[in-house]
């Protein structure tokens, strides 16, 4: 019982975790290179962090939920613009445990359709609310197109100072990784954001400084480049 309970939990949450539907969590090991993720966006914050990763020139993936594409379609336009890939990070942010294929397959559908109106283009990632996968999931990805992804190390920017962040960021860089930030919170209006962005501040020289390049996810996947 302990042991099926564990395994349970593992694809579940499991960073590492197939069991559900086809993920990745972090890329070859032979690139100097990393991938900076935001989740939960758009918001009415994420201009300024554009600002800041444009002037290092950095490249980002930006999994974005379809309510706050609907709302502000504009700024999700203006990430697709400056060149950062978009995924999808579900419709509403709903924990998708216990949830019915259906549902699932609703909440995905409805982002894929709401950043494709926005920005023009059709998602081909896919990150779950949470992280948290289910039954199901992987029908949904197989109908969409959509490749899991999860992160090698988060920064928990929704709970902790600039310094913590960095920090925790900073420890799990290493070539390949996948490091998860966001730049919204859930579907919250105008949510504060303002310990995500310092943490992208001093976070984006110091590992520029270390030698990374920032790739999105889409080109840090591809072995060859």
């Amino acid at each position: 019982m302990c042991a099926a309970a564990a395994l349970m939990a593992y694809g579940v949450r499991g960073c590492s975790a197939t069991l559900l539907g086809s993920s990745v969590h972090r890329g070859p090991a032979g690139k100097r290179a990393l991938a900076l993720t935001f989740d939960d966006g758009p918001s009415e914050s994420t201009p300024e962090l554009l600002k800041l990763l444009d002037r290092h020139r950095v490249k980002a993936t930006f999994f974005q939920c379809g309510m706050n594409v609907r709302r502000l379609p504009q700024v999700a336009g203006e990430v697709a613009a400056a060149g950062h890939d978009i995924g999808n990070h579900s419709d509403s942010h709903p924990l998708f445990c216990f949830r019915s294929p259906s549902f699932l397959y609703d909440e995905v559908s409805r982002a894929q359709e709401a950043i494709h109106t926005a920005t023009g283009e059709t998602p081909a990632f896919f990150r779950a609310p949470y992280g948290v996968r289910w039954f199901g999931l992987r029908r949904v990805q197989q109908r969409l197109g959509l490749l899991g992804v999860m992160w090698t190390a988060i920064g928990l920017d929704w709970k902790r100072q600039a310094e913590g962040i960095v920090a925790r960021l900073l420890r799990g860089a290493r070539n390949g990784a996948i490091l998860c930030l966001h730049d919204g919170r859930t579907t919250q209006t105008k949510p504060d954001i303002r310990e995500t962005v310092e943490a992208v501040r001093r976070l984006t020289p110091a590992l520029l400084e270390r030698g990374f390049r920032f790739e999105t996810i889409s080109k840090l996947l591809c072995p060859t480049t």
